[in-house]
């Protein structure tokens, strides 16, 4: 069994005139070659996280590795410098005074490889040629990629990036990003991806860690993170997700909206069913049981806000060809062929 190249255990750290853990007995490992997204609201822990991996802060309690070495626990402590860590900041933090080449090759102390590391990261990030200018001559792109060829030029057992992409405009942001995936695939570099933005780390991600007020909350596929969250806090989270009551009927989930069918025996009380929005439909009906309440046009679809007569409002994507008014009284059904997500509180339940 291979060594992971980043194992956290039981990282636990508190700043001062703080209440709570930033982060609290958090468990992490990244296979080698591996994007692993960190994601999370503000003050999550995300960026704690990424600190104490790179070696600029050191955990209270807990233990790092890379690459199978300890580099932070009791009684020992690794400075940044000797950890074989790569970062990239959201401010690029590229030297203005210094060409392209000599911002990629500045932390590569032994001339005799400098030149050719530097032509090699830059080729990685398409920059041939390149060499001679200067950073203000450069688009926000072009820099954002000198500066992961500067990360990668010392070739890294782990490469941090703390929200890369945030100075970029969407458009841009888009492109820049599958480039840097493509670029750490081919590399065959581990990553540690930090990022608030729910798109870009299910893109980026080959798994992705959730984390909520110092603690992890689920690491999975970006597949698994979206279909089958682990908890009530993730499904809120991560993309567009509404409950109903839900309860077992001979054999099936039964709601307002309909029933599927559910192989448990047994349902707990008070369990809720996880709805996305391409799990309803609607239509116009008088005897209906909601009333659309809202409705955004996002060019190909229109999403609905519907209020039911429960008290519960949900979310309904519709084709653009479906447009109906505010207002309308509408039949609100359950279309999902595939299992559902139960919760009972902050937990799923099976």
């Amino acid at each position: 069994m291979s060594v992971p190249a980043v194992q956290c255990t039981g990282v636990t750290k508190r700043f001062p005139h703080t209440s709570a853990d930033a982060l609290h007995e958090f468990d992490l490992s990244a296979e080698a070659g591996s994007i692993l997204a960190l994601l999370g609201p503000s003050g999550s822990g995300k960026t704690t996280a990424l600190r104490i991996i790179a070696g600029f802060e050191a955990p209270d309690s807990g233990t790092v590795e890379i690459d199978g070495r300890l580099v932070a626990g009791p009684g020992r402590f690794v400075r940044a410098d000797r950890r074989k860590i790569g970062m990239v900041f959201q401010e690029y933090a590229l030297f203005p005074h210094l060409t392209v080449a000599a911002n990629v090759g500045f932390g590569i102390e032994d001339r005799s490889v400098r030149g050719q590391r530097v032509s090699e990261a830059l080729a990685h990030v398409g920059l041939t040629g390149l060499d001679a200018r200067m950073p203000h001559e450069l688009s926000g792109g072009q820099q954002q990629r000198v500066a992961l060829a500067r990360a990668l030029c010392p070739q890294p057992s782990v490469l941090l990036l703390d929200e890369p992409f945030s100075n970029l405009d969407e458009a841009l942001r888009k492109q820049v990003r599958r480039e840097v995936r493509d670029i750490l695939k081919f590399t065959g570099t581990t990553a540690l991806f930090v990022t608030h933005d729910q798109d870009e780390a299910l893109f980026m991600g080959d798994r992705v860690a959730v984390l909520d007020q110092g603690m992890l909350q689920q690491v999975a596929t970006p597949e698994e993170i979206y279909h089958t969250p682990g908890t009530r806090f993730v499904a809120e989270f991560i993309g567009i997700g509404d409950f109903l009551p839900v309860h077992r009927e001979e054999g099936r989930l039964t709601t307002v909206a309909g029933t599927l069918p559910w192989p448990s025996e047994t349902m707990a009380e008070g369990a809720e069913v996880l709805l996305r929005p391409d799990d309803l439909t609607i239509s116009p009906s008088e005897s209906g049981q909601g009333i659309i309440s809202d409705r955004q046009f996002q060019g190909s679809t229109y999403l609905y806000e519907v209020a039911l007569e429960i008290g519960r409002t949900v979310r309904v994507m519709q084709h653009h060809t479906r447009q109906y008014d505010v207002g309308t009284k509408v039949d609100v059904r359950l279309i999902a062929e595939h299992r559902m997500a139960c919760f009972v509180g902050g937990e799923r339940v099976e």
